[in-house]
Parts: C-alpha cells; structure tokens; sequence
C-alpha cells in the first residue's frame, strides 16, 4: 500500500461516519450513502493536493457541504423529496443514552425516560429538517457536531458575522417552530415531556 493510499483509508476511518450522519441530516437516509461515496471520491482524490492550509475535518466538511447543496438544488432530488418526506435516522446515538450516562456516573435513565427523550429528539429533528438549508446547515454542524463558529466559518468560506447572524437566526426560527409545533411540560419524575400539537 502506498503512502497515500494509507493516508486516504487513515481519513477515511476517521470521518466516514461523521460525514454520512451529517450529510443524512441534509439530504435524508435514502440519499446520504451514495452521497458520502462521492464525497470521499473527492476527498481520495484531492488529498495529494491537500497542504493543510485549513484544518483537513474544514476541507472535508466543505467537501460534503457542497456535495450536498449541489445535491439539494438538483431537480431530481427536489423531484422526489415532493414525493416523498426526507426522513432522518440517528436512531444508533440514541440507543446508546443509557449506556453513556452510566459511564458518566450518572443513574440511567428508566426506559420511560429514554422513550421520552427519544419522542423528543425526533419531535426536533423533525423540526430541524424543516428548516431552510442555510440554516440547517449551520445547525447541524453546531448543535450536533459541536463545531466553533470560526470552524463553520473556514466550511462556507463565509465571514464569522456570517456565521453568527445564521445561527442566531436559525435558533429564533426553530424556537418559534417549537413553540407553535409541540408542547412541552415537566412531569412528576422531573423529565420533560412534549407533546406534538395537532
């Protein structure tokens, strides 16, 4: 194996399952894995290139951000997300809330605790996946991907005020979208529960 193909199968282990959760939050299941093998075509390909003049999980994610958009624009893929509602599945983070917390120290939740917070994610999710593509975006790489605003910058090759505006923006929109979509309320245990409004 040459030192290049080493390098390539290195970031490819490394990113390969963050990149197709993100890009699943973008485009859906049904698209996210054919996606993410085309991005990492690109990646294999201009990894020679590559000098490190951003940081390389920036260059991969603005490989992926704008396989996506290009995605999102494309006719067919407008074409069939009319037919058919995107849908997101993180159901593999989730199952493991239980296991996390007692790692943590924590007492594990009940199971009634964890099939409230997992009605809850996808309640936010699905709220999340209805917001514009600017601002999902920006969402999805801060909230879920725990990147600094200067990082989401570098992606968009945007402005960090930019960036800023976006999430200030998007978080007021989704607050908004949650407040008028779902109510939620502390039970007796102290959890918080929701319930989506007809």
């Amino acid at each position: 194996m040459t030192t290049n193909e080493s390098r390539f199968h290195d970031v490819y282990d490394e990113f390969h399952s963050r990149i197709r959760h993100y890009l699943e939050r973008l485009v859906g299941q049904s698209e996210a894995d054919d996606l993410t093998q085309e991005v990492f075509v690109k990646v294999n390909k201009g990894l020679e290139d590559f000098r490190g003049e951003s940081k390389l999980s920036t260059w991969i994610y603005r490989i992926a951000t704008n396989a996506a958009l290009d995605r999102l624009r494309s006719s067919s893929f407008r074409q069939k997300s009319r037919e058919v509602s995107l849908v997101s599945s993180s159901e593999e983070r989730e199952k493991n809330v239980g296991d996390r917390d007692t790692c943590a120290g924590r007492k594990a939740p009940s199971v009634r605790q964890q099939a409230v917070k997992k009605e809850m994610s996808k309640c936010i999710r699905d709220f999340v996946d209805r917001l514009p593509v600017s601002y999902r975006t920006v969402v999805v790489l801060s909230e879920l991907k725990d990147m600094k605003n200067q990082e989401i910058a570098d992606i968009f090759a945007i402005s960090l005020d930019t960036v800023k505006i976006r999430l200030h923006r998007a978080r007021a929109r989704l607050r908004q979208e949650l407040d008028s979509g779902c109510d939620f309320y502390g039970d007796g245990e102290n959890v918080l529960s929701r319930d989506r409004k007809s």
